[in-house]
């Protein structure tokens, strides 16, 4: 098993990235949709969250108010904390189970958003970054989320700077760039997945 950490700042067109490695075969260990699962309505990560956050949080059908969540976290790095400090625990546990359940040739790809916050890079054979500028990601937040434009500066300020990505990449992949060109470069990427997982599994132990 191959295991490759797939994270670039938000806006950066990551998402499009781990759709495209699906489509070539890779396993895809979804952070962001685990972090859903998480604090679905019932879950003991809602009912922890409310606890911290008040019921405020809370959407008129029980659900968590993400959009209401996120205003009060991405303002106060604090708070933000707290919320970390209830979801990614839980967030892990179940990427362990769900890696545990691939096969033993799988590229197992896990988008994590906050991996270079989380000093996560250890724990994969080796990081890949999506890349792209600050001015792609505020208009690509503002233009196709719907954000404000303060609302999309602050989420960018609230994750680690783009160098500090960059810095942990064994790959990188540039999408500042038409979809052809990405569709092309991430083929390119797989390939070499594929070589480096034939490689482990053939080498002596």
């Amino acid at each position: 098993m191959l295991k490759v950490g797939l994270t670039g700042g938000i806006g950066a067109g990551k998402s499009e990235v781990s759709r495209l490695l699906v489509e070539h075969g890779a396993v895809l260990i979804d952070a962001d949709r685990i972090a859903r699962e998480v604090v679905a309505p019932g879950t003991p990560g809602l009912a922890a969250v409310v606890a911290a956050f008040g019921e405020d949080v809370l959407a008129e059908d029980g659900s968590l108010d993400r959009p209401r969540l996120g205003s009060i976290v991405f303002a106060d790095p604090d708070r933000l904390a707290v919320l970390n400090s209830i979801v990614h625990p839980l967030v892990g546990a179940r990427s362990r189970e769900l890696e545990s359940a691939a096969s033993e040739d799988a590229v197992v790809v896990h988008d994590v958003p906050l991996l270079t916050e989380n000093a996560l890079a250890p724990l994969y054979d080796l990081v890949v970054v999506v890349d792209a500028s600050p001015e792609t990601q505020l208009d690509r937040l503002v233009r196709l989320r719907g954000m404000t434009e303060q609302d999309a500066r602050a989420r960018m300020a609230a994750q680690a700077p783009r160098e500090k990505r960059l810095e942990i990449a064994d790959v990188v992949i540039d999408n500042d760039v038409p979809l052809e060109d990405l569709r092309r470069r991430v083929q390119e990427v797989w390939g070499g997945l594929l070589r480096r997982a034939h490689a482990s599994r053939t080498s002596p132990e």
